[in-house]
This record gives structure tokens, sequence and C-alpha cells, in this order.
């Protein structure tokens, strides 16, 4: 060990000296060490990541948007045709983009024409529309006039999280004569031929915006409609509807609905006639990507009699849903009243009994679309009628046969057949084309169905010529109704086409210009028995809308 630190401070003595020898080498006199260079740390630069990034490709496929919108131009259970001769349609061909129009016009007829919608509110919480019309004409028969005034205010409103509140109130007041007598010879007061009903109209619901925790929903509603003609009689209409329905998961739904519907008719000096109806409609809903099914029942009262309904429908839709295949089989109580009635033929006398139609239909049918503007659908159905209001010229007490008398037919069976067919490009064209076809059978009561329409073919087109400019034209034929001759034995009228046109084009930013042209061919065909419709007639005038933006 000695010799080993020896060695260590032997070695370090020499490596001194021979320093000290090496510094005494230097004769410059500068005293000082040289310093040949200076360390100097310097950090290596980091090696960096150099991202260069690049656009996804373009996605060029087409995306695949589906719908599924019930197609509403499709209702092939049995109604009655309620078209009106005395009615001028007059609707305007542009679209209101504003919230807010006045529309006004003149005709060839006599015929003031005077329309108005208004809106107000944030469209969110809260809102209220205002709509009005008012429309007559003269025609060249004696007392073939009419004018129609209608007035509605309709509102809603959000209170709390889930709640939402609908009301409204209207008026309708419809006046018109009867001036189908025969032969035009006959002479009548104007008050003997008057024909005034009129409307007022209430409702109130209310239903929850999302489902509650229990998943609920629910949308109670009560109706009430006041209807009287000139001569005191009138009819009180109430209808209070209580839905109600749970999810279960996301494929199934329980439906639980009942509905009472009452009616008190009062005629003068007569008796009032109460007409109650009310039913349930329990029901199973199954929904996926390609079936919807619903299957239930709908127990009905009508008045002291019981029926059961089925209600089975279902719709099968292929991956694409672009081919859709309907099937049902169902049930239910149409209402008959007088205000019902009038609607249909509004030269009755006011029935003396009210008895409802119990309706059962077994259908199937198919609707789809090929591409992207070419859409279809057809529906085949086999109807079973009870109770079917008809309409007959009453010829022994009214004299010139000028009001209808409501008959009853007690059963009667209905080949249903409907097609529809659609195109349209966009917001530059479109026309749809739709035929209705019904065959009446097994009836016990009357020789045919008076009244009724049989065939009924229907088409429209809206066209925008260019970007201000914008053409209407509406086509529609039936072949003739049955009708009672005065031997009792049954008629056919004569089958109709009706053809109308309609310009609207913008001459300011708010204002528009619109003229339309009825009857085209200027056929006076009959919709009922010895009532002609107008002829040729044209309506015209200007559209003043006024832009109403909400933040």
């Amino acid at each position: 060990m000695k010799k080993q630190i020896f060695k260590i401070l032997l070695l370090a003595t020499g490596i001194l000296s021979f320093g000290i020898i090496n510094a005494q080498k230097d004769t410059s006199g500068k005293g000082g060490v040289e310093i040949i260079s200076a360390f100097k740390p310097i950090l290596r630069e980091a090696a960096k990541i150099n991202f260069n990034p690049t656009p996804p490709p373009a996605d060029d496929t087409k995306p695949k948007l589906t719908y599924d919108i019930p197609n509403q131009n499709l209702a092939f259970a049995y109604q009655p045709g309620s078209l009106k001769p005395l009615a001028l349609d007059i609707d305007s061909v542009g679209r209101f983009d504003n919230s807010n129009y006045i529309k006004a016009g003149f005709g060839s007829l006599r015929t003031p024409f005077v329309q108005a919608g208004f809106s107000f509110g944030d469209g969110e919480t809260a809102g209220l529309n205002i709509y009005a019309k008012h429309v007559g004409s003269d025609g060249k028969r004696e007392f073939q006039k009419f004018s129609n005034t209608n007035v509605k205010l309709s509102g809603y409103f959000r209170s709390g999280n889930n709640l939402e509140w609908n009301a409204g109130i209207g008026m309708k007041q419809e006046r018109m004569y009867k001036y189908g007598y025969e032969p035009q010879t006959l002479s009548f007061s104007n008050d003997s031929l008057k024909q005034n009903f009129q409307t007022i109209s209430a409702r109130v619901g209310f239903h929850n915006i999302n489902k509650t925790e229990f998943g609920l929903t629910y949308s109670p509603e009560v109706k009430i409609d006041v209807f009287s003609d000139d001569f005191k009689n009138s009819e009180s209409n109430t209808v209070v509807n209580l839905p109600l329905q749970k999810t279960l998961g996301k494929e199934w739904v329980i439906n639980l609905g009942v509905t009472f519907d009452l009616t008190r008719l009062s005629p003068k000096n007569k008796t009032a006639l109460n007409n109650t109806m009310y039913y349930i409609s329990p029901s199973v809903l199954y929904k996926s990507s390609n079936i919807n099914a619903q299957i239930g029942i709908r127990p009905s009262w009508d008045n002291k009699s019981f029926k059961m309904f089925p209600n089975v429908l279902a719709d099968i839709n292929t991956e694409d849903r672009r081919f859709t295949f309907q099937a049902g089989w169902t049930g239910y109580i149409r209402k008959t009243t007088y205000m019902y009635l009038a609607g249909e033929n509004p030269w009755l006398f006011i029935p003396d009994q009210l008895k409802n139609t119990w309706i059962e239909e077994r259908f199937a049918g198919f609707k789809g679309s090929v591409g992207d503007h070419f859409t279809y659908a057809a529906k085949v159905g086999f109807n079973k009628l009870n109770n079917q209001p008809l309409f007959v010229n009453d010829t022994l007490t009214a004299l010139g046969g000028k009001s209808f008398r409501v008959v009853n037919e007690s059963k009667m069976n209905v080949v249903n057949f409907g097609g529809e067919l659609g195109f349209n490009i966009h917001e530059k064209f479109s026309i749809i084309t739709g035929v209705t076809f019904n065959q009446f059978s097994g009836l016990q009561d009357n020789a045919k169905a008076y009244g009724l329409i049989p065939l009924e073919l229907k088409a429209a087109m809206r066209l925008q010529i260019i970007k201000d400019l914008w053409l209407k034209t509406d086509l529609f034929a039936w072949d003739g109704a049955r009708y009672q001759l005065k031997d009792g034995t049954p008629g056919k009228l004569e089958g109709a086409i009706d053809l109308s046109a309609g310009l609207e084009f913008k001459i300011t930013k708010n204002i528009n210009l619109w003229t339309q042209f009825n009857n085209v061919f200027n056929k006076e065909y009959r919709r009922w028995n010895q009532y002609p419709v107008y002829g040729f007639n044209f309506v015209g005038g200007v559209v003043f809308s006024f832009d109403q933006k909400t933040k």
C-alpha cells in the first residue's frame, strides 16, 4: 500500500516539474499563458417531424336522402264528391315567401275577391295566424249567385319547457239561392230561395313537445262547431279527442285513444235530435327501417248500437325506401250531421234523422319513386258501407224540384281503385295526375247510388316559365252521377270536363299581378241534377306582400 502511494506522489512530482520546465522556455517576457481555443458547448439541433397535410379525397358519392312522408293525395277511403257548382276556385300560382299578404281582384261575373293572411310571433315560443277570404259571383241564370266569407284565427304558445298549447277560432258564412227549379218560367220570391249557412268554430288543445320520462306522448283536444241556417235551425257539434301513446324501446309503440263525438240538432218548432258516438282505439305499432305495422281494434258505440271494427295496417319498404307495399283492414264510423250534409250538397232540406255511416275497408296497394323526379301510387279497396246518405230531388213537396231530400241506404258495397302519377323538377315544374273509380253494388233500399260520382280524374300542373312568371293549370273530369227522375226511375247526368289556367308575375319586390281563367271549355255541366255551373269566367287582380323577418 505504501509502495502504491509512493508511486503516485512520484508521478505527480514528475508532471509538475515538466510543466515548470516548459514554462521557463518562454523568453518573450509576456509572463502569461496563451489560450489557443475556447470550448463552447452547443446543443445539437433537434430533428423535426415535417407535417405535409393532404386534403381528403372529394366525396363524389350521391347521398341517399330518404324521407318517410305520407302521400296526402291518396285518401281512397270512399267519400262522396263534395264539389260545389257555385264554388269558384281562385288561387295564386306563385309561392308567398313573405309572412303577410293581401290579395284582391275582380272578375267577369261581378266577382269580388279579397284574401289576406297575417302572421305574428317569434316562430318558436308563440305565434298567431290570421286568415280571411271573401268571394262571390253572379251568374247569367236568375238567382245563380253566391258569396262566401271565411275568417280564421289560430295560435300557439309554449308554457314551461315541454308543453305547447294550440287554439283557434273561426267564422264562415255561405250565401246562395236554390236556382235549380224547372221549368225556369216559375216565379219565386228571394226569401223562399235563400239558402244561407253560418258556422262558428273553436278548438283548444295541448301536447308535450318531448316524450316524458316514462315514454308518454299526449295531445288532448276539444273542438266545437255551431252550425245554423236562415230558418232558425241550429246544430252543435262537440268532439273531445284524448290520444295517448307510449314508446317501448326504439321499435314498439302502444296507442290508446278515446274519442267522444256529441251532436245536437235543433230544428225549428220540432223535437231536438241527439247523435252521440264514442270509440276507443287501442293498438300496437311496430316501426323499423323497412316495416311499419299497426295491429289494433276500434270498439265503437253509435248511440245505443255497438260495433267492433278492425284496425290493421302495414307498410313494407325496400332498403332504399323507393318502393312501399301497403295493405290494411280497418273500420270506423263517419259522423252524419247537418253541417256535413250541407257541405256535400248545399241545396238540401234539413234532415229528419241522423244515421251515422259505418265503413269497413279492405285494401292493398303500393307507392314509390323512380329516379329523383317521378313518383307513382296505386290502391284497390273493397269497402262495405252501412247507412250511406244519398241525395234525390224532391219533386213531390218542393215546387220545381229545386231542393234535395236526404235518403238512407242501409247497405252498400264499393269496389274502389285509385292511382296517381307525379313528376317534378325542383320548384321549376311539377305535374300530378290522379284517378278514382268507384263501383257501387249491393244496394238494399235504392235503385242507384244517387248523387255519388263513379269516376273522377284530376290533373294539376305548375310551371315557372321565367324567374318571375308562373303558370298554373288544373284539369278535372268525371262521369256523371245518378239521379232520380220524377217517376222514380234512375237517370244519369252527363260527364264533365273542366280546365282552368292562371298566371302570376312579379312587377316589384312586394307586388304581383295575377289572373285566372275558369271553365275554359265553357261547359255548363251539372254536378247535381238541375244545377248547372257557371260557364267561362275570369278573375284578375294584385297581390301585395309584406316582409316580416324574425330574429
